[in-house]
């Protein structure tokens, strides 16, 4: 069994839901943390799903600001992280550990 940690998704968010990762075959993800980033002058909000699951939906994030999530969110093999943002000024980093 290899367990290995590692960054699982990261850059900067659609304004139409697209999928962030997804599992591979024959592996369990541990979603441990994830980051995000409003880089513009005004706020945006943004919203992240975990298996079709709401985690975060239209949450305001403040201009020029970061907000992070440490968390322990099992997803079995195939199942997806999606997301989007209000503007492209808004980026993502997630990170977690891939069991296979």
């Amino acid at each position: 069994m290899a367990t290995i940690t590692k960054s699982l998704a990261r850059g900067a968010f659609a304004t139409s839901s697209t999928t962030l990762y997804t599992v591979p075959a024959s592996t369990t993800t541990v979603v441990s943390n994830i980051v995000v980033t409003n880089s513009a002058a005004s706020a945006a909000t943004f919203t992240i799903q975990l298996d079709a699951v709401d985690l975060f939906k239209t949450v305001a994030i403040a201009a020029n600001s970061t907000a992070m999530f440490d968390l322990k969110q099992v997803l079995a093999t195939t199942k997806i992280i999606a997301g989007l943002a209000s503007a492209i000024t808004v980026s993502f980093h997630i990170s977690g550990v891939e069991i296979s």
